[in-house]
């Protein structure tokens, strides 16, 4: 199982009380540990404008750019966004930025992709709110444009929702190009979201990864869906590696655990949301088995293991705050279930 980490950008109201000139430095310092941990495969942020699960006036940092400043100020880990939504950057313009941080960070960028969901965030920036099939035919024009652009240096597409007309990818990214000329999307590609009948189509023709949420049952059920449609455009069905999000409220024992989980609820409430708010979200954990000790979460990434999923992307709600959390599950979880 490979693992990824997402780093506190302000989007879940994850940097609150803290002075905002200070930001960068724990986001950068977090960064710069996970890096130093050849256990963890890769970095995360959200591509979010507004606070969930209400907007707020609390910062959040804007995915992209953070991406360039992880590129520069770490060495190893890879770096992606879960994920990107098309419809907030031209994709033409987004594949040249993905391209350029690419460069910077010596071929370390990941793209994670989706048609976007939050309402409020959309039409407050002016892009009004389309439905849903019109955000995702959105997705599919701009993941074609993306794989023509890293993988030849040019793309003309007429589509309904995005059209370019020799659009030039210079200098491509590193990935694909110097140092692989053979891979399939140049960046690797990660489709999110579950929806069935069109963007895990979608992902079947064009991901590398592919990421989308439910237990392990509806899991298996969306992986079986990924598949036939696999079938369906010729395309091997294990060339795509399935992830899933996981929210980690981890101790040594129940009663480490119920300290974490007061000390989560008393985070939340700090962030103007109420403890009965905090507790359900609480209880979402412990239904989705993340809520517990090494032993207890291990055992619910291995049964998503055994169900196929080879990538596990986690988030730690105290990170920016504390990280004892985080040693506890390096020193355990991750230990015993990275390959």
């Amino acid at each position: 199982m490979r693992f990824g980490v997402f780093v506190p950008q302000g989007w879940r109201m994850d940097l609150v009380g803290i002075d905002p000139v200070m930001h960068w430095g724990v986001m950068d310092g977090l960064a710069r540990r996970f890096d130093e941990n050849d256990d963890w495969e890769s970095l995360w942020v959200y591509d979010h404008f507004h606070t969930v699960p209400k907007p707020t006036d609390e910062a959040t940092h804007e995915a992209w750019s953070l991406m360039a400043a992880f590129a520069a100020s770490t060495n190893r880990i890879r770096l992606g966004q879960m994920c990107t939504c098309m419809a907030y950057r031209n994709p033409a313009y987004l594949a040249k930025v993905a391209a350029t941080v690419d460069v910077i960070s010596g071929g370390r960028i990941e793209m994670g992709i989706g048609a976007g969901w939050y309402e409020h965030e959309w039409r407050a920036y002016g892009y009004g709110f389309p439905e849903a099939r019109d955000r995702l035919g959105a997705l599919r024009d701009g993941v074609e444009i993306f794989q023509q652009l890293w993988t030849t240096g040019t793309a003309t597409h007429e589509g309904r929702y995005y059209t370019v007309n020799g659009a030039i990818c210079a200098p491509r990214p590193l990935q694909g190009t110097v140092v692989d000329g053979s891979a399939r999307n140049g960046i690797p590609m990660w489709v999110a979201g579950g929806g069935e009948k069109v963007t895990l189509k979608i992902a079947a023709q064009y991901a590398d990864y592919t990421n989308y949420f439910g237990d392990v049952p509806e899991f298996a059920r969306k992986s079986e869906i990924l598949a036939s449609h696999c079938q369906a455009v010729g395309r091997d069905y294990d060339e795509i590696t399935r992830s899933v999000n996981f929210n980690i409220l981890i101790g040594e024992t129940h009663v480490e655990v119920q300290e974490r989980v007061a000390e989560y609820i008393a985070l939340r409430e700090r962030a103007g949301i109420s403890a009965d708010s905090a507790a359900k979200e609480v209880e979402g954990y412990r239904k989705a088995g993340t809520c517990g000790t090494p032993d207890e979460i291990a055992t619910t990434l291995t049964a998503y293991g055994k169900a196929g999923m080879g990538y596990a992307i986690t988030y730690f709600p105290e990170a920016a705050y504390d990280t004892s959390g985080i040693d506890l599950f390096e020193r355990t979880v991750l230990r015993d279930l990275r390959s």
